[in-house]
């Protein structure tokens, strides 16, 4: 599935993430990824992936930071928010919900 930016415009931070997510997009063919500018200095990343069945928290965060972690130091502490979840847990997860209709930030 293609990355998608759900919101909002591209810029050269969410271009790179999109870029070192897309090896974790080749690695793991069935997950959604989406991520957005919240603000000038906030980055929204969600990566939904079945592979996560069956893993805590901190084994979703360990997978998704060995990519993430590639990214210049710039486009790194843009990262605000990393919302990991199965495709089962996104009705039921306020991280979600607030993803889908977040709150507006005055940044």
């Amino acid at each position: 599935m293609p990355i998608t930016i759900p919101r909002g415009k591209s810029d050269a931070v969410i271009e790179k993430i999109s870029e070192t997510l897309r090896a974790y997009e080749m690695d793991h063919p069935y997950a959604e990824i989406a991520l957005y500018r919240q603000n000038s200095v906030s980055v929204r990343v969600r990566i939904i992936d079945p592979d996560f069945r069956g893993q805590d928290r901190v084994e979703r965060s360990q997978k998704a930071w060995e990519y993430l972690d590639r990214l210049p130091d710039e486009a790194h502490a843009d990262i605000s928010t990393l919302i990991l979840l199965t495709p089962e847990e996104t009705a039921t997860s306020f991280s979600n919900m607030n993803f889908e209709d977040p709150i507006p930030s005055e940044l």
